[in-house]
């Protein structure tokens, strides 16, 4: 059988949950939120089963044939069996939970996906453990996490052992709650912001000043005047950031730039060479 690329066929195989107090964790999880729900990867309907006791539509998205076929006669009418791949599925345009095992190969590309979707307002989702790590910031941001922490919330929830997994994978998976923020700490320029980040975690400098510097978003009595507010260390590197920093770092350069920021030629195209690995 064929090894995925994202976009295309992949290989059936998945990690099942198995382990009744992480399905139960998701369970609780899930019933904090309110709206539809979409299941991507329901796989035999472990986790679908469960959430279809609340009686709220559920859409469970799984590409086994013989699996989704098995899981409609195992759900009663609010649940919605759609056999199709999960890279190719349209997420709903009106508010819903995103819930999922995510198939470990895929993490990466179902969440840049996910996080370019407009109308899920939670997402509780079961990846690989580092991949869980970088995306809620343990141990610094990610270019990935900072890119989109204006616009959501990241947290771990916990780690789940592989042997909560049938067959039994070769890593630990992590429970990822993703929280859309109800106000957003950037308002306008989503990717021209997200454009900065990547510039300032490709950029080359001993430290955020210098980074920063060569970027020439930013002055350098301005840029002073930031660390200092921010009680950032011109030392610091883009991961230590906070959410919050970035946001008022971003619009210390909009404002600068009289409400509109302007791009520098020249270095983005190196800068994307330079950065299309970085944050898997």
């Amino acid at each position: 059988m064929s090894h995925s690329h994202p976009g295309g066929p992949h290989e059936l195989g998945q990690n099942f949950l198995v382990d009744r107090s992480v399905i139960a964790t998701i369970e609780n999880l899930v019933a904090g939120t309110n709206g539809p729900i979409v299941e991507l990867a329901a796989g035999d309907g472990a986790v679908t089963v469960r959430l279809g006791r609340f009686g709220r539509p559920i859409t469970a998205v799984e590409l086994d044939p013989g699996r989704a076929r098995r899981l409609r006669r195992r759900t009663p009418e609010h649940v919605t069996v759609v056999n199709t791949d999960l890279l190719r599925f349209t997420l709903p345009r009106t508010p819903h939970v995103l819930v999922g095992n995510l198939p470990f190969h895929l993490t990466t590309a179902v969440l840049k996906r996910v996080l370019g979707g407009h109308e899920w307002r939670t997402a509780v989702l079961l990846v690989q453990w580092e991949v869980a790590r970088r995306r809620a910031g343990v141990d610094g941001a990610t270019m990935l996490t900072a890119q989109w922490w204006p616009w959501y919330e990241f947290s771990l929830r916990q780690r789940v052992p592989a042997h909560a997994f049938r067959p039994v994978p070769a890593v630990d998976g992590g429970l990822l709650v993703m929280r859309r923020r109800e106000v957003p700490l950037v308002t306008t320029a989503g990717e021209e912001y997200r454009r900065f980040v990547r510039d300032v975690y490709t950029g080359r400098g001993r430290g955020l000043g210098e980074i920063l510097e060569r970027t020439g978003r930013i002055d350098r009595s301005a840029l002073r005047e930031w660390l200092r507010l921010e009680h950032v260390s011109a030392r610091s590197l883009p991961k230590e950031l906070t959410a919050e920093q970035w946001a008022s770092l971003w619009q210390r350069i909009t404002a600068a730039d009289g409400g509109t920021s302007r791009r520098r030629t020249g270095r983005n195209t190196h800068s994307e060479r330079r950065g299309r690995n970085r944050d898997r």
